[in-house]
This record gives structure tokens, sequence and C-alpha cells, in this order.
């Protein structure tokens, strides 16, 4: 990897983790795009690679929220055996998604997201 895409890489990474501490979530929003971008990888590493990037980041951002006393593990229980549930499912079917259609679902996550956030 070239020096220019090292300086991409790390400021997509710093960009991710400003993204899911001070939003509590959506660094992948961040990086899948510049991982797809400037970092060359392509569409399916990126979606992949934001899943790692992200795991530590989210442990990281989870446990600031505990001690500062903002998080209640009671409330975010169903909602975390729900997201392994499905994260165990995309993650099994990912392989046979066309690209296509993962980009264009993705974009309308981040639309409705824009658009919940202005409502």
């Amino acid at each position: 990897m070239e020096k220019k895409q090292r300086v991409w890489c790390g400021a997509a990474g710093a960009l991710a983790g400003l993204a899911n501490g001070f939003f509590g979530g959506g660094g992948g929003m961040v990086l899948v795009p510049l991982l797809a971008g400037p970092c060359g990888l392509s569409q399916r590493e990126a979606f992949a690679n934001s899943v790692l990037i992200i795991l530590p980041l989210c442990a990281l951002s989870s446990a600031i929220y505990l001690l500062r006393g903002s998080l209640e593990l009671a409330t975010a229980l169903p909602y975390l055996l729900g997201g392994l549930a499905g994260g165990f499912l995309g993650g099994r079917l990912f392989k046979g998604v066309n690209m296509d259609w993962l980009r264009r679902v993705f974009a309308l996550f981040i639309l409705y997201g824009a658009w919940t956030s202005l409502t």
C-alpha cells in the first residue's frame, strides 16, 4: 500500500471513530465510501472490512458510555440479541448479494438516517 493510501485509510479510521464516539454509531457509513474509494478496496472488501474496523470502535464507545452512566444494559439487550441474529444472517447472505443491490440498500439506509434526523 502506498503512502497516500495509508494516509487515507488512517483518516477513514479516524473519521469512523469520531462518528462512533460522537453519535454512538454510524462509523461504517463513513468507512465504506472511503475504503471503496481512496483506500482502493473493492466494494465487497469495503463492506466486510468496515464491520471488522467498527467492532473495536463500538466496544470502546460502549465502554465510555457505560463508565459515564449513559448506557442501560437491560434496555440494550433485546437490540443486541436481534443485532447478533441479523449480523449472523447478513454475514451468511453477504457473499451471494449483488453489489449493485447492496450499494442501493446501503444508500437507502443513509438517506433514511438523514431523513429521520431532520424530522
